[in-house]
């Protein structure tokens, strides 16, 4: 086998079966430069109580992977472990080849982190904090010049340069992002993580953040949590959906779709005056049901779910022509990320949100001098 088939089946193997590579391969991978991130069977504790329970996942260099649950699921618990800010009580996670556990001062040099509320000062001006932020991320042997390029680069980046000058307590909610999302990047590193980066946002900020954030793809592996179904479809390559600590799928959304859909449906609109085109449509080959949606005058349209490997609309076509029917809509029909998100998070059973355990004292977060939103417990920078 040669190099670029052994690169494609280990990618195709990390995608379906987490956790079922070899140690070799897992080395080879980071050797490559594909696999940036690696979980597995990642698992956090408070007492008798399981916040993260038994999750593994991969990012590809380059790859946008959208963490996705309903508010409690563990996602901000996964991103704190994922950074080396908690421990695990169980499992492994690597970023770029670099233990967080075993080895995490590496690990942290090539991680750039956002928290929901981002670490700003609210007594520094903006080129203040990202100065500060530059000492204790960039190496000491940086000088004073070539750390004020890094920030005016990171400021250009992420469009902050008319603040540079303004008190971070004067900013509006966008900006308090963008410059959270400037401090993760002073230090150019190889992965982004961003919790919840369009909290609270207006819509025109939040278009703007997916722009930034898609623009810096590529360059950097970015992993960003939400509970907001565009943001994964919009700005995601691939997602994991969390639910309850545990993770419930792992794919891109067009992948899920087929899979939990198991059938290709078409929505079809015909006008076949007084035929019933139902007896027609249904004998098609490879035609599972077809269900009556809509009905207007001698206009009917039709839910046609076929087997999943056979695309039917060459035969639908023919079979309109065949009849001299009118066909005024051919179109496929998608499971939306909506329904996805529904059918594999909706569970009666009551249990404890995962993230509504207080943490114990001796994780609690410190905040920065001068405070914020109480309700925030991640605003140190991280160095």
């Amino acid at each position: 086998m040669n190099m670029y088939s052994y690169v494609n089946q280990v990618r195709r193997e990390a995608y379906v079966e987490p956790g079922g590579l070899s140690d070799y391969d897992q080395r080879f991978w980071i050797l490559v430069g594909a696999l940036m991130i690696e979980v597995q069977h990642l698992t956090k504790r408070y007492g008798p109580f399981t916040a993260v329970d038994d999750v593994s996942f991969r990012a590809e260099k380059g790859e946008i992977l959208g963490l996705l649950g309903p508010n409690g699921a563990g996602k901000t618990t996964t991103m704190r472990v994922l950074t080396g800010y908690m421990p695990a009580t169980e499992g492994t996670a690597t970023v770029a080849g670099h233990d967080v556990f075993a080895d995490p001062i590496e690990a942290k040099r090539k991680t750039g982190y956002l928290p929901e509320t981002p670490p700003l000062y609210p007594d520094m001006t903006v080129r203040e904090y990202l100065t500060f932020v530059a000492k204790l991320k960039l190496p000491a042997a940086v000088s004073k010049a070539e750390r004020a390029s890094r920030i005016d680069g990171v400021m250009e980046k992420t469009h902050i340069v008319d603040m540079a000058n303004r008190h971070c307590s004067k900013l509006s909610k966008g900006y308090k992002q963008r410059v959270g999302i400037a401090q993760a990047l002073i230090h150019d590193p190889e992965v982004l993580i961003l919790d919840e980066p369009t909290a609270g946002l207006d819509p025109k900020q939040i278009i703007e953040t997916r722009d930034l954030i898609r623009g810096l793809a590529g360059n950097h592996t970015i992993v960003l949590s939400t509970h907001i179904l565009p943001e994964v479809s919009q700005t995601c390559q691939r997602v994991v959906i969390i639910n309850r600590g545990r993770v419930v799928a792992v794919d891109t959304p067009d992948n899920l779709t087929r899979q939990l859909r198991g059938s290709a449906t078409l929505y079809v609109q015909v006008d076949a005056g007084s035929d019933d085109a139902s007896p027609a449509l249904s004998a098609i080959d490879g035609v599972r049901q077809i269900t009556e949606i809509d009905r207007h005058e001698q206009q009917v349209g039709f839910e046609v779910a076929a087997d999943a490997e056979r695309d039917i609309r060459r035969d639908v076509a023919r079979l309109v022509v065949d009849k001299g029917w009118g066909l005024l809509e051919l179109r496929p029909l998608r499971l939306s990320l909506e329904d996805i998100f529904l059918q594999l998070t909706t569970d009666e059973s009551q249990t404890v949100p995962a993230e509504s355990w207080t943490a114990p004292v001796d994780e609690a977060p410190i905040e920065p001098q001068g405070g914020h939103d109480s309700s925030d417990s991640e605003a140190a920078p991280h160095a």
